[in-house]
């Protein structure tokens, strides 16, 4: 009986650590194209409206500048923060159609990383990969360079 319940335990560890893993293993919500040229697109809080709300931080700046500047990009990307449960967000540029962009660091570090993917010439497809694999994680928004 003893060894009994402590297979249940075992098994009970085992199944929860699986579900753990199973829930936040998809892929959060994205469009896997640009949005057609007709559509109009809720606009991107500028460094104004940022300010007016507190948000001065360099990463938070540059961060919204990289959205806006790589905005049908960032329309193509996932955000792993998982805002689009939380939040109602259909990719990563509706981060940024608001504050919430600028108080989460996936969000700010997804866009700079898309932008600075962009500008190397790399597809919205290519950028995506480098996220679906977590090189987002690589940017330092301690040492956030000023986008132009």
């Amino acid at each position: 009986m003893k060894h009994f319940l402590g297979l249940l335990v075992v098994l009970f560890a085992a199944a929860m650590t699986h579900a753990q893993y199973t829930a936040t293993s998809e892929v959060p919500a994205f469009h896997a194209t640009r949005p057609p040229a007709a559509t109009k697109l809720p606009p991107i809080l500028t460094q104004k409206q940022l300010a007016d709300q507190g948000l001065i931080a360099p990463a938070q700046i540059a961060a919204y500048k990289a959205a806006t500047r790589a905005s049908s990009v960032a329309y193509q990307m996932p955000c792993y923060c998982y805002c689009d449960r939380n939040h109602g967000h259909a990719s990563l540029r509706s981060c940024f159609e608001g504050t919430h962009g600028a108080n989460c660091g996936t969000c700010m570090q997804e866009a700079l990383y898309s932008y600075r993917q962009s500008k190397k010439g790399w597809t919205a497809k290519m950028i995506r990969n480098g996220i679906l694999q977590g090189d987002y994680k690589l940017v330092d928004l301690q040492n956030v360079p000023a986008i132009p």
